[in-house]
C-alpha cells in the first residue's frame, strides 16, 4: 500500500447522502482516519431532474468542506454511486437503471461522473478532482481489504443488495488483457429478470413487484433487500387478515398503507412483536403475535438463504479459480452447507463503502500521477498542425537553398541532379541488368522489357545479404562482394559472360556529373565502408568487375527514390515524385531545368534527388527534436548528420522507442522499474516490432508475447504503455514525412502555375508498406498541409530495381538517338 494523503469521498445510494474526508498514512502500519457527515436525500431530489440531484450533491460536499475548512485545498475525490453502471474507465460510468426508489430524470445512459464534475464546477469555492467512481459493494470490499488482504468479496445487504468479487482477468472477455485480476460488480439484483426465479417467486413477490417503481426489474433484489422486505411482510399479513387468520379479520389502515411496515419493524418484531404491532395500531392477540413473528422470520430467513446461495456461487467460482479464501456468522450456516470446501469469514465494514471509495481514489491518484509522467514523456512527440506547417515551410526554404548555386554547397537538403531527364515512352526493349544496393540486403535483377502492343516488363532477381563486417570494412571489400554476387546471379540465370547494359540503384547521397557518374557524398543507414566517400562509385564498381575479369556496360547510377518514381511512371505518366519510407527516408521529383542553377540549360525537366534526410542538420528543426532523438543521434555511426531521417525512417524508430522505454523504466513506470539486459542492447527493438505491436488485430496478450521474445517480462499494463509509445513515435514519423512531402507537392503546383494540382507519388519502403498506420497518417498530413493538391499514392510493387532497368533502357534509347 504505497498510497497516502488526504482524500474526499461522497456516497450516494440510499435514504441518506454522506460526505467524508479520509486521511491515509503510509507509516508502515497501513492506517487511516476518517470524518464524515450525513445529509438527507429528499424525495423531490431522488425523483427530480439529474441537474437537481447533482447540484444537491455538490452543495452538500461544499457544506462538508466548509465545516472542515477544506474549501481552499485541491483534493482528489472518490464517488460511491450505488446503482448499476457500465464503466469503461475508473473515472467514467453510464447509469444503466435506477434502483432503490430513485427515479431521477435525464440521467440514465449518461456518464454520472461527468454530471458530478459539471455540478462541482459551478462552485468556484471548491477545487476537487473526481478520480474514481465505485459501486458501494466495491467500496465495501476495498474498505475491508485495507485491513484484511484476504478480503476478495464485497457484499451489500441493506436498502439494496449486491456483491462484487475479484475475478481473473483471463476470464473477462469484455476487457482486454489476461494478467492479474479485476473487481467485478455483479449487479446481482437483476438476477431472475429473465424468469430464472419464477418457480421461487410467490404471489406476494409478484404483487410487490407490480406496485414498485420498476416493475419486472431487480427481481432478486426485491426478494432479499431491506427496502422491500417490510412491504412483503405487509402483503402477507394483509392477505392473512382478509382470510380471518389475523386480527379477527379486521383490516386496519396500517395494513392497507403501502410501505407502512418497514424493515426496522420486521427486525424488531422478532423480539418485541406486540409493542411494534401496537405502534402500528394493529392491537394483536398473543396468537397474532406468534403468527406475525413467524411470518417475519420466514421472510427474513428466505432472504438470508437466497443471499447465501448467490454468495456460495461466487465462492465456488473463486475456488475454481484456484484462489484460497477465508471469510466466519449469520449466513455462515447456509454458506457452509452450500460450499463446504471454503472456509469463509465475514468481516463487517466498520466505516461503510465510502472509505473504500477513498482507497480506490488513492490508487487512482497514484495512477493519475503516473499517467501525467507518461504524458509528459510523450508530449514532445505530439505535433500540432501549426508545428507541422512550420516544418513544411522550413523544408520548402531548404529545397530552394539546395537548388541555388550560391547556397547549394552549404545546404542541408542537397538537391542532387540525377541527369534523368526522360521517362519511358513505350519503345524501350531488350535485356538489362539492375543492381539494388541500399540496405542490409542487396538485389541483382535481370529485367526483360518488351515494347509495342505486348508492352511488358519481366523480372528475375536474387537477394544477397551484406554482412556487417563488409558494410563497415573497406570499399574494395564491399565492391568485390557486390561483383561476386553479380557473378553468382549470372551463373544462376545461365547468362555468364553476357555483356548487358546495367543500371545501378545506389541508395546513398551521390553528387552526379552525368547519368553514369556518381560521387558518394556520405554513407547513411549504418554503412561505413572506408575509402568510398568522395569517390565515384561507378568507377569503384568497374574496377571490381575488372578484378573479376568480366565485362558489363554500366549505363546509369540511380537513387532508389528515382528508381521508384520511374517504376510507377511506367504505369502512370502523372507520377513525377518518388518517395522511399523504409530503412531510410528520401524523396525525388521532376524539377524544371530553369530552377536548377547548378546545371546548365533551361529547357525541360530533370529528376532531383533531394536527399532530404539531412534536413535539420543546420539546427532548423531542433525545436522538435527530443532528448531521445539526441540520444539516438549521439549513438549512431554518423552523429550530427541525417537528423530528419533519424526521426522518420525505419532504421531509427525502434531505437527511439527503446530509449523512451529505458527512461520510463527508470521512472518506475514500466517493467517494475527493472531495466533488463536486453533493453540495454542498442538495436534490440527493431522497427518491425513497432508494426507488429501497433497492429489493430493484435490483443495485449500477443503484444506481451512480442515483448517476451525481446526478453522483456511485461504485464498487460506495460503492454498498453509500450503500444502507446510505439504509436507516438511512428505517428510523429509519418507526420514529419507528410510535412516534407507537402512542401514538395506545393512547389510542383507553383512550378506549373495552377490553382489545383493533380499528381501521383510513387512509394516504396517497408515502413510505408508494412506499418499498420504510417501510410494513412502520412496521407492525412499531406491533405491537411497541401489542400490545393490532389495527391495519388501509388505503391511500387516491383521496387527500385525495375526503375533502374527502365532508366537504363531510356538512357540507351536517348544515347542511340544522339549517335544517329
Amino acid at each position: 500500500m504505497s498510497q497516502k494523503g488526504d482524500f474526499l469521498a461522497v456516497d450516494l445510494g440510499g435514504s441518506q447522502f454522506r460526505a467524508l474526508e479520509v486521511k491515509v498514512f503510509n507509516d508502515g502500519k497501513q492506517s487511516s482516519q476518517l470524518e464524515s457527515k450525513f445529509y438527507p436525500t429528499p424525495k423531490e431530489v431522488i425523483q427530480g431532474s439529474g441537474t437537481e440531484l447533482f447540484s444537491y450533491v455538490a452543495d452538500c460536499l461544499l457544506d462538508f468542506m466548509e465545516s472542515k475548512n477544506l474549501q481552499h485545498k485541491k483534493l482528489p475525490l472518490g464517488f460511491t454511486f450505488s446503482f448499476p453502471c457500465k464503466q469503461t474507465k475508473l473515472e467514467e460510468g453510464a447509469l444503466l437503471a435506477w434502483t432503490k426508489h430513485f427515479k431521477v430524470r435525464g440521467v440514465q445512459g449518461t456518464d454520472v461522473v461527468s454530471s458530478l464534475r459539471k455540478a462541482l464546477q459551478k462552485h468556484k469555492d471548491i477545487d476537487v478532482d473526481v478520480l474514481a467512481m465505485v459501486n458501494d459493494t466495491v467500496g465495501t470490499m476495498m474498505t475491508c481489504g485495507y485491513d484484511d488482504p484476504h478480503c476478495e468479496v464485497g457484499l451489500i445487504i441493506g436498502t439494496g443488495t449486491n456483491a462484487c468479487y475479484m475475478e481473473e482477468m483471463r476470464h473477462i472477455d469484455l476487457v482486454e488483457g489476461d494478467e492479474g485480476r479485476m473487481c467485478i460488480n455483479t449487479e446481482w439484483g437483476a438476477f431472475g429478470d429473465d424468469g430464472a426465479l419464477d418457480d421461487l417467486r410467490t404471489e406476494f413477490d409478484r404483487e410487490l413487484d407490480l406496485g414498485s417503481l420498476n416493475p419486472g426489474k431487480q427481481l432478486f433484489e426485491k426478494m432479499i433487500s431491506s427496502l422491500y422486505l417490510g412491504e412483503l411482510v405487509r402483503l402477507i399479513l394483509l392477505k392473512m387478515t382478509k382470510e380471518g387468520l389475523l386480527f379477527n379479520g379486521k383490516v386496519s389502515t396500517a395494513l392497507l398503507t403501502k410501505d407502512k411496515i418497514e424493515m426496522k419493524h420486521v427486525c424488531a418484531m422478532e423480539n418485541n412483536t406486540k409493542e411494534i404491532l401496537t405502534e402500528l395500531n394493529l392491537f394483536p392477540s398473543e396468537e397474532d403475535c406468534i403468527a406475525v413473528q413467524h411470518v417475519c422470520t420466514i421472510v427474513s430467513f428466505r432472504s438470508a438463504n437466497l443471499c447465501a446461495a448467490a454468495l456460495a456461487a461466487i465462492l465456488t467460482r473463486l475456488r475454481e479459480n484456484k484462489k484460497v479464501l477465508r471469510y466466519p456468522k449469520r449466513l455462515h450456516k447456509v454458506v457452509r452447507r452450500l460450499v463446504p470446501n471454503c472456509d469463509v469469514r465475514f468481516l463487517l465494514s466498520q466505516s461503510g463503502s465510502s472509505k473504500g471509495a477513498a482507497m480506490v481514489t488513492a490508487v487512482a491518484y497514484r495512477l493519475a500521477a503516473q499517467r501525467k509522467q507518461i504524458d509528459a514523456v510523450l508530449a514532445p512527440f505530439l505535433l500540432s498542425l501549426d508545428t507541422l506547417r512550420e516544418v513544411k515551410n522550413k523544408m520548402r526554404a531548404e529545397l530552394e537553398y539546395g537548388l541555388k548555386r550560391e547556397t547549394q554547397a552549404s545546404a542541408t537538403v542537397k538537391m542532387l541532379p540525377t541527369y534523368v531527364c526522360g521517362t519511358p515512352d513505350g519503345t524501350e526493349s531488350g535485356k538489362f541488368l539492375a543492381l539494388d544496393l541500399g540496405g542490409t540486403n542487396f538485389r541483382v535483377l535481370l529485367v526483360k522489357i518488351r515494347s509495342g502492343r505486348r508492352r511488358s516488363v519481366q523480372m528475375y532477381n536474387k537477394i544477397f545479404a551484406i554482412p556487417l563486417e563488409i558494410m563497415q570494412g573497406t570499399g574494395e571489400e564491399l565492391f568485390d562482394h557486390i561483383v561476386q554476387c553479380i557473378a553468382d546471379f549470372l551463373e544462376y540465370m545461365g547468362i555468364k559472360g553476357a555483356r548487358l547494359p546495367l543500371g545501378f540503384t545506389f541508395s546513398f547521397p551521390c553528387r552526379q556529373a552525368s547519368i553514369d557518374k556518381g560521387t558518394l557524398v556520405g554513407w547513411t543507414k549504418g554503412f561505413k565502408a572506408t575509402d568510398c566517400e568522395g569517390e565515384d562509385v561507378v568507377d569503384m564498381l568497374r574496377e571490381a568487375i575488372r578484378r573479376r575479369n568480366f565485362d558489363l556496360d554500366i549505363v546509369a547510377v540511380v537513387n532508389d527514390t528515382v528508381g521508384t518514381m520511374m517504376t510507377c511512371g511506367y504505369e502512370d505518366p502523372n507520377c513525377e515524385i518518388g518517395l522511399i519510407a523504409g530503412t531510410g527516408s528520401n524523396v525525388c521529383y521532376m524539377e524544371d531545368m530553369k530552377n536548377i542553377e547548378i546545371v546548365e540549360g533551361n529547357e525541360g525537366k530533370m529528376c532531383i534527388n533531394t536527399e532530404w534526410g539531412g534536413f535539420g542538420d543546420n539546427g532548423c528543426i531542433d525545436n522538435i527534436r527530443t532528448k531521445y532523438d539526441k540520444q539516438v543521434d549521439e549513438g549512431s555511426l554518423n552523429a550530427g548528420k541525417q537528423r530528419y531521417e533519424k526521426m522518420t525512417s525505419g532504421m531509427y524508430l525502434g531505437e527511439i522507442v527503446r530509449q523512451i522505454l529505458i527512461d520510463l523504466t527508470k521512472q518506475g513506470l514500466l517493467f517494475r522499474g527493472q531495466i533488463s539486459e536486453s533493453l540495454r542492447k542498442r538495436g534490440i527493438f527493431e522497427t518491425k516490432f513497432l508494426s507488429q505491436i501497433e497492429s489493430d488485430r493484435l490483443a495485449l496478450l500477443q503484444v506481451r508475447r512480442i515483448l517476451q521474445q525481446l526478453g522483456l517480462d511485461s504485464t498487460c499494463e506495460d503492454s498498453i504503455i509500450v503500444k502507446e509509445v510505439c504509436g507516438a513515435v511512428s505517428r510523429r514519423a509519418a507526420q514529419l514525412c507528410g510535412a516534407g512531402l507537402a512542401a514538395i507537392v506545393e512547389k510542383k503546383r507553383e512550378n506549373r502555375g495552377v490553382e489545383h494540382l493533380q499528381i501521383t507519388v510513387g512509394v516504396d519502403g517497408t515502413l510505408y508498406k508494412l506499418h499498420p498506420h504510417f501510410s494513412r497518417v502520412l496521407q492525412e498530413t499531406v491533405r491537411e498541409l497541401a489542400p490545393q493538391c490532389d495527391v495519388t499514392f501509388m505503391l511500387s510493387e516491383d521496387g527500385s530495381g525495375k526503375g533502374a532497368a527502365l532508366i537504363t533502357a531510356v538512357a540507351k534509347r536517348l544515347h542511340n538517338i544522339g549517335r544517329k
